[in-house]
């Protein structure tokens, strides 16, 4: 990799954007947009080589059953000049926290886009944001954002649009206001916007972009092969709205997702180091938070702080990306097999290690005496359904809110407008702005806490939680061929029961239903419950045979099931891929990597058949030699 820290370093160099999008989104593809992303094309390659590096340390430990260890004290970080001792021990300069992100007890997310929807429509999303009464809102590019058509693009104006507090977005949002005040004089009692001119400016406006694993869907290189979204989101997002930041006296910050090591925070950093110097700012002046949610990256916290230096913040705990990266990173291993879904909450072995170990590191001071934020992970529940259905869902989430605050959480997330009144007041009643540099015990390195980021506990695995795990994983797929990489979900036995609420479930959701059905069936999990229907007894294993007649069974349910759960117009089209590759997947005898891929190569695409041979293609090039199809396969 060239050194991501030598200015000058990365010559431009061109890329090509598909035939007619430049002029469609001139408001998007700005001149100095694309005079930004050509400035850091470079990079690409820095990206495919880390992208290469995970796969072959996938690969070699599947081959030779290696689990996951720390890096060596004495060694430099990759891509950088810092000894691995001296970020553990915080002699580096990180970054103040700065005024607009003391507070973050609650941060919403959710897209600025709906799809296939006109601009007034789909600037709605936007405008329930900031008039949420949330902290921040992290508008998502990645896992909750569907990539159909142009809706990464779409997400992109609508932003703008908001933050230059366009004509349409201000009618929009006056409009926005009257309905949320009407939910909530039915829920609270009360408005829950006042002032909705003087609330737009209330909430702490952040951009989840996409990982390093992903190619955009619009933009390649002149070559042909993909090109970083990573790369295209960071620099539509800054460069079109940093001045409009800037000049308000608001910080611009990002969130960083699927990031596995140091050496993935390294490239990051180049690029946040170029756009900088490219756009003549103060070193810093971009923020990032990172999301946990790999496994190799809780080996590695206080090596990506460093790395990422005066950008960092905080870090945030999710659970069902970091779910998946542990069951993917133990694919090899017989003996690992995870439970039921329902039973790993944040509170569950390796979970409750993963979320200690996050909050010493972000309680590390750095050289300057800098402690950085530790976010909550999501609440994805939505207070939508019977009266007793609400009320037990909403002790859940305030259950699980205060368990965060009192563990030191500076706050969490909420997956929609109508939590954040709901959870808000678990860190209203404390008052403290955040818990940076609560005391805790100093981040340990030693082989025990190797072994606890893969603490298993006893838990039930039963036939109601393969039926789970089945059901909400097709209509994710479904979901996502139809433009909603982000949709309120159940599973399909609990269809018409409102006592039974629907949980958002994005990407990330769907990934970790797959990776277990896939331990189940791959590893001869045994059951643990006799379950009637099926004729299966504690103790039988889960086999082919029955997971394709609960394949089966599944995807009549679904099949049968109202426009209300599942759009009658997606049964004969995107409902049959989502269960070709749901049936590819779990029956592969190789464990893939994403489920996203086998998603993403057939966005756009409504024919079973293409469907079939897309997905072969890409088990077929993964078994040969690890390669992902991950470019758009219908770019031309």
């Amino acid at each position: 990799m060239a050194d991501t820290h030598e200015p000058g370093s990365r010559p431009p160099r061109a890329v090509e954007i598909r035939t007619g999008l430049r002029e469609k989104y001139s408001d998007v593809y700005t001149p100095e947009a694309l005079h930004a992303i050509e400035a850091l094309a470079a990079f690409d390659d820095d990206r495919k080589q880390v992208m290469t590096s995970r796969t072959e340390r996938r690969a070699a430990r599947y081959r030779e059953h290696q689990r996951m260890t720390f890096l060596d004290p004495d060694a430099t970080i990759p891509g950088t000049d810092i000894r691995v001792q001296d970020a553990r021990d915080g002699n580096f300069v990180g970054s103040e926290i700065p005024h607009d992100l003391q507070r973050q007890w609650i941060q919403g997310t959710g897209p600025a886009a709906k799809p296939n929807a006109s601009t007034e429509k789909s600037i709605r999303n936007v405008a329930y944001a900031l008039l949420s009464g949330a902290d921040g809102w992290m508008f998502d590019g990645e896992d909750a954002l569907g990539q159909t058509n142009t809706m990464a693009l779409d997400n992109q104006r609508n932003l703008k649009l908001a933050l230059a507090r366009d004509e349409l977005f201000l009618e929009v949002a006056e409009g926005v206001a009257g309905e949320m005040n009407a939910w909530a004089q039915g829920f609270f009692a009360r408005d829950i916007v006042t002032d909705w001119r003087e609330q737009l400016d209330f909430t702490t406006v952040i951009f989840r972009t996409r990982g390093l694993h992903l190619d955009d869907r619009h933009i390649r290189n002149t070559d042909g092969s993909g090109f970083s979204a990573s790369i295209v989101d960071l620099c539509l997002f800054v460069v079109n709205n940093h001045r409009a930041f800037l000049d308000a006296g608001r910080s611009v910050v990002l969130y960083l997702p699927k990031i596995q090591t140091a050496e993935d925070a390294a490239v990051w950093n180049g690029m946040l180091d170029a756009l900088e110097r490219h756009l003549g700012l103060e070193p810093g002046t971009i923020k990032v938070y990172v999301l946990v949610e790999q496994v190799e990256a809780a080996f590695q916290l206080m090596e990506i702080r460093a790395t990422l230096g005066g950008h960092f913040v905080g870090y945030n705990t999710g659970r069902w990306d970091y779910i998946n990266s542990v069951a993917d990173a133990l694919g090899w291993d017989s003996g690992f097999i995870d439970p039921n879904i329902e039973s790993i909450g944040m509170t569950y072995g390796y979970m409750r290690v993963y979320e200690d170990r996050v909050r010493r590191a972000t309680n590390t001071a750095d050289r300057a005496g800098n402690f950085a934020l530790w976010q909550g992970g999501m609440e994805p529940n939505i207070p939508v359904g019977s009266a007793k259905g609400i009320e037990d869902s909403m002790k859940r989430a305030l259950a699980g809110a205060e368990r965060e605050q009192q563990e030191g959480a500076s706050g969490k997330w909420v997956a929609h407008w109508k939590m954040v009144h709901i959870v808000r007041p678990v860190w209203e009643r404390v008052g403290d702005a955040n818990q940076a540099g609560r005391a805790f015990p100093p981040l340990t390195h030693t082989q025990q806490d190797a072994s606890d980021l893969f603490l298993l506990e006893q838990a039930p695995r039963t036939i109601r939680g393969a039926r789970n795990l089945l059901s909400v994983a097709l209509q994710y797929g479904n979901a996502f061929g139809q433009g909603m990489q982000a949709a309120a979900l159940k599973p399909a036995d609990f269809f018409g029961d409102d006592d039974v609420l629907y949980l958002m479930e994005d990407a990330a959701t769907g990934e970790i239903r797959l990776s277990i059905l896939w331990e189940w069936l791959h590893k001869r999990g045994r059951l643990t419950e006799d379950d009637p229907e099926t004729g299966v007894k504690a103790g039988d294993p889960f086999t082919l045979e029955l997971y394709q007649r609960l394949h089966a069974e599944e995807m009549e349910k679904l099949r049968r099931a109202s426009n209300r759960d599942v759009y009658d117009d997606s049964k004969a089209t995107t409902l049959p891929i989502a269960g070709a590759i749901v049936e590819a997947y779990i029956q592969a005898d190789a464990k893939m990597p994403w489920y996203i891929d086998l998603l993403n190569i057939n966005l756009d695409n409504f024919d079973l058949a293409s469907a079939q041979q897309r997905i072969q293609m890409y088990l077929d090039a993964f078994a040969s030699d690890g390669t992902r199809i991950t470019e758009n396969l219908d770019f031309d």
